[in-house]
């Protein structure tokens, strides 16, 4: 049902999602301007859910072990984690130099 291209894709968007609303919450903060906060809360959740059911579905398909399928999961709620997660992918996806 759905590609690993597919969860990339979404990682690297759930990740840059979650950074701008950490931006835009210090702005909130500092500038009291709401309105990034705002837009962006909702896109972000979205993503979120969708990186965590897409990450699911995916593990018996990739070969995921559960230790692996926790790290992808945790990457989801920390800064920079989606960037992490398709790095790691893109390299496990390389063929072996013999």
């Amino acid at each position: 049902m759905f590609s690993l291209k597919t969860f990339r894709v979404v990682a690297l968007t759930e990740a840059t999602t979650f950074l701008l609303l950490l931006i835009a919450s210090v702005l909130k903060r500092t500038a009291d301007a709401p309105i990034g906060v705002t837009i962006l809360g909702p896109i972000h959740g979205l993503l979120f859910v969708g990186y965590v059911l897409i990450a699911l579905n995916l593990k018996e398909e990739q070969g995921w072990t559960s230790k692996e399928t926790g790290f992808i999961l945790l990457a989801a709620v920390l800064p920079f984690g989606g960037y992490v997660v398709d790095r790691w992918l893109a390299r496990r996806e390389l063929p072996a130099v013999a």
